[in-house]
C-alpha cells in the first residue's frame, strides 16, 4: 500500500509545484522536429482539488507560447510568466472535486536555469534528451512540479522516422505515416514529474539477458558503434536486477531500459523505468559499473518510493550509493565494509558542515551527501544485523511503493524492526555535521551470491 505524505510547498523550491491540488494523470501529445528544435504539444491533465476550494492554481511551464487553456472545457483567466502558468477557472473548483486542464503550447525547448546549470530538455547534435532532476520538467511540458505529486502518464511523440523515441514505461504503439513516426508510451505507475524520462536519437536496441517467465524485460538503446563496449559494460545488469530483487523486493515497474547517448554526460540520470548514460560511461572495461548499479537501484529508492520534498534527498542517494557497495560485495569486489571505510576516510578529510536530513539547496547534490548517505545505511545495517536490516528494507519498499516519504517516516519504520534503540544512531548520522566513527562490521550470515553474468543479444 502506498503511503502518500501530506506536504505543502517544497522549502527548497517554493516556486515549483502547487499543493492546492494533485494530478492523477497526464496525457501528452507532442510533435518534435530535431532540425529546428521545434516542439508543439497538447496536455490533458486530470487533477483532484485538495481539502479547500480552488479558486486559482498554477502549473509550471517554461517560456513557450501558450495557445489555449481550458478547465473542464471552459476558458479560464490565465497568465504565463516566470515559468508559472497561473490559472483562475470561471468558477472555483469544489474541495475534493476532480477537474481536467487542457494546455496547448509550442516553441523551442531548452533547459531551465538552475544553480546546477541547465536542466530538462537538452538539444543534442542529432536528437534530444530529458534529464530533469530536480526542477527541469517544465522545460518541456506543463506540470505540478513537485516530487510528491505522482501521476500516471501517456506520452505520444511524433518525430521524423529516422529517429527512435525512448520513454519510461511500456511502448503501446508505433505508427509510421509518410516521413514521421508516432510513438505512444504508457507509464501506469505513479511518477514524479522530474522522473519522466525521454530520449530521441538513432539507436540500436538490444535485449539484456533473457527475462524468462515472470522476469523483468531489460533493453538497451545505444549508438551502433558502441555496441561492443556496451555489451561488456552492461552484461552484469541482469545479475544486478536479480540481486536487488532478492534484497529489496520485486522490481516495481513493468520493464527497465537504459539509453546511451552519442554525447558525453556529466553523470548518468535516472528516470522512472529508464536510465540515461553518456557515451563517456561506456568504456568496454566495466569502468563505470558502479553507476549501472546506482541507477538501477533508484528504481526502488527514489522512483517507486519517492521523497515528500527535496530535504529528504538522502533517502534516494544514500540507498542508491549503498546498492553500489552491495553489488560490489556480492559480485566478488570490495566488501561494503571496505567501501564504507574508504568513504569514511574521504569524508574525514573534508568539511563536516552537512546535515544529511536537511542539507539545504546548496548542498543537496554535494558528493558528501552521497557518501554519508551510504555510510548511514551501512551503520544501520551493522546495528541491526543482516536479517533484520534486509527484512526492514523489503518491508519499506513494499509498504511505500508508489508513495512519497520523509526521513521521519523512515526512522520510525526502521525502529519497528529491532529491539535496539536507533535514536542515537540516527541523531549522529542524520542531524549533526560531525562525522561519527566508522561502524564495526559484525560476523554475518552469508547471503547467496549473484548468479554469473548474462550477456546481451539483439532484440
Amino acid at each position: 500500500m502506498a503511503v502518500q505524505q501530506s506536504v505543502g510547498a517544497d522549502p527548497y523550491f517554493p516556486d515549483n509545484g502547487d499543493p492546492r491540488y494533485r494530478v492523477h494523470r497526464y496525457e501528452l501529445a507532442l510533435d518534435y522536429r530535431p532540425g529546428p528544435n521545434r516542439l508543439a504539444g497538447t496536455a490533458r491533465i486530470n487533477a483532484i482539488a485538495g481539502r479547500s476550494p480552488v479558486g486559482e492554481f498554477q502549473l509550471n511551464l517554461a517560456d513557450f507560447k501558450v495557445g489555449r487553456v481550458r478547465v473542464d472545457g471552459r476558458q479560464p483567466h490565465y497568465t504565463h510568466r516566470g515559468g508559472r502558468l497561473r490559472i483562475r477557472p470561471a468558477k472555483p473548483i469544489r474541495a475534493g472535486a476532480t477537474f481536467t486542464v487542457e494546455v496547448h503550447w509550442s516553441g523551442n525547448p531548452k533547459p531551465v536555469n538552475s544553480p546546477w546549470g541547465g536542466l530538462g530538455w537538452e538539444e543534442l547534435e542529432d536528437g534530444a534528451l530529458v534529464a530533469s532532476q530536480p526542477i527541469g520538467a517544465p522545460s518541456w511540458y506543463p506540470c505540478n512540479d513537485r516530487p510528491a505529486d505522482k501521476a500516471s502518464y501517456q506520452i505520444s511523440i511524433t518525430t521524423p522516422s529516422a529517429y527512435q523515441v525512448v520513454a519510461g514505461g511500456r511502448l503501446l504503439t508505433r505508427t509510421t505515416k509518410a516521413s514521421t513516426t508516432t510513438w505512444v508510451y504508457e507509464q501506469a505507475a505513479p511518477t514524479s514529474s522530474y522522473l519522466v524520462g525521454l530520449s530521441i536519437g538513432k539507436y540500436q536496441t538490444v535485449l539484456l539477458g533473457d527475462p524468462g517467465p515472470g522476469g523483468v524485460p531489460q533493453h538497451g538503446h545505444i549508438p551502433a558503434h558502441l555496441l561492443p563496449e556496451f555489451s561488456r559494460d552492461f552484461a552484469r545488469q541482469p545479475a544486478m536486477m536479480e540481486l536487488f530483487q532478492e534484497l529489496f523486493g520485486p522490481y516495481p515497474f513493468d520493464e527497465y531500459a537504459v539509453v546511451v547517448t552519442e554525447e558525453e554526460l556529466d553523470v548518468p540520470v535516472e528516470a522512472q523505468g529508464l536510465s540515461l548514460f553518456g557515451a563517456n560511461h561506456v568504456d568496454g572495461a566495466r569502468g563505470w559499473e558502479r553507476l549501472v548499479a546506482h541507477e538501477l537501484a533508484h528504481q526502488w529508492f527514489g522512483n517507486s518510493v519517492s521523497i515528500a520534498d527535496w530535504r529528504h534527498i538522502w533517502l534516494n542517494e544514500g540507498f542508491a550509493k549503498y546498492a553500489e557497495w552491495l553489488w560490489s560485495e556480492r559480485s566478488g569486489g570490495p566488501t561494503a565494509q571496505q567501501l564504507a571505510a574508504a568513504a569514511h576516510r574521504l569524508l574525514s578529510s573534508l568539511p563536516q558542515d552537512l546535515k544529511l536530513a536537511d542539507p539545504g539547496r546548496k548542498l543537496m547534490f554535494d558528493d558528501r551527501l552521497y557518501q554519508r548517505g551510504g555510510l548511514t545505511v551501512h551503520a544501520l545495517r551493522c546495528a541491526m544485523g543482516d536479517a533484520d536490516f534486509f527484512r526492514m528494507l523489503r518491508a519499506w519498499v513494499g509498504l511505500h511503493r508508489n508513495g512519497a516519504v520523509s526521513t521521519g517516516v523512515f526512522t520510525a519504520h526502521a525502529g519497528r524492526f529491532t529491539a535496539e534503540p536507533l535514536d542515537g544512531l540516527f541523531a549522529a548520522w542524520l542531524q549533526k555535521g560531525a562525522l561519527p566513527p566508522l561502524p564495526e562490521q559484525d560476523v554475518r550470515v552469508p547471503v547467496r551470491p549473484a548468479h554469473p553474468p548474462t550477456g546481451t543479444g539483439s532484440a
